[in-house]
């Protein structure tokens, strides 16, 4: 695939077509109140596993309305004192799959907690957290569910989730709660952006070809899933775009990297069709803290820097947690 989004010139200064709502900060920080009202409840229960250089511990905790979230937690098998800490959001439609796929973290001596996506976790990796939530009418996928109001929307309860888990994180004594970065790829970088904007204390945000951001943009320039979900429910649900627009803008990334406070690493690949590179660069020039850092990938698709990235990023975090 040749490049076709705007040339890397404008890309570096593009700002993005979502509209900001007024009340963006009241829905999030009520969002937020009300699941904070129920009891965190993390608990991390040893996993035995043939692993000798790590050990894992499977975790459940109390994320959006009090319904029970899993993830993993690894840390070097010799850990005796607090470590700097990566929580990892996954991308669309996976799980958090088995213990053994998450070692790279850990082995460059992090604890590494692996938050499970509510509801998807059967494309690929395998999970085991439900979304109890139903919705309206929804186009296959996770796009549309709930998306005809912010307050039903899929992702207010996805978002809320991966607030909680940087929360639970922080209560195992080998979590440094100084010392956490929020990281992932695709759908989790677009999580990661969202927890940087709502969460004012990491230390770190890594986020590698983003989704979830500048949603207006991304619904017309690609017509590859996921963002096409979106146009088959409006091309069914004629004349409800303005009010699918009004729920999306309370969940673009580019709203909450206005608010980011951390340092923060992103990577784009200029072919990239699945997460359009202007989309990413409109959430990368929002970015609001300093230092930031983008690694531009010229003639790759959603695949991203993939090793190349995850090699940037243990070179980069060292400074930064």
């Amino acid at each position: 695939m040749a490049l076709f989004d705007l040339p890397v010139d404008e890309l570096r200064t593009y700002r993005g077509a979502a509209t900001e709502p007024e009340d963006f900060d009241a829905f999030w920080a009520k969002t937020l109140q009300e699941a904070r009202a129920h009891e965190l409840g993390a608990r991390f229960e040893p996993l035995e596993t043939p692993l000798r250089t790590v050990r894992v511990h499977d975790v459940t905790f109390a994320g959006f309305g009090g319904h029970p979230v899993k993830g993993w937690l690894t840390v070097p098998s010799g850990a005796d004192a607090p470590l700097p800490t990566v929580v990892e959001f996954l991308g669309y439609g996976g799980g958090r799959g088995l213990a053994h796929t998450h070692l790279l973290w850990a082995s460059a001596g992090y604890a590494h907690f692996v938050m499970d996506t509510r509801g998807q976790a059967s494309a690929w990796g395998g999970g085991d957290t439900p979304d109890p939530v139903g919705s309206g009418p929804a186009f296959p996928g996770f796009m549309t569910r709930g998306v005809e109001d912010p307050g039903t929307y899929y992702y207010r309860r996805l978002f809320t989730d991966a607030v909680r888990a940087v929360e639970a994180a922080r209560t195992h004594p080998l979590v440094d709660a100084s010392r956490v970065a929020a990281r992932g790829e695709s759908q989790g970088g677009g999580v990661a952006i969202a927890v940087g904007g709502l969460v004012p204390d990491l230390a770190a945000v890594l986020t590698d070809v983003p989704f979830l951001c500048d949603f207006p943009r991304a619904m017309v320039v690609t017509d590859r899933l996921p963002y096409r979900e979106i146009g088959n429910y409006l091309k069914t649900h004629r004349g409800r775009t303005e009010r699918v627009l009004r729920t999306l803008s309370y969940f673009d990334g580019v709203h909450f990297a206005a608010r980011g406070r951390a340092p923060a690493l992103f990577s784009v690949a200029l072919e990239d069709q699945t997460c359009p590179p202007s989309t990413v660069f409109a959430a990368y020039n929002a970015w609001a803290a300093e230092p930031k850092r983008i690694e531009v990938y010229d003639f790759n698709d959603h695949e991203g820097g993939g090793p190349y990235q995850h090699a940037a990023q243990l070179d980069w975090l060292p400074a930064h947690i």
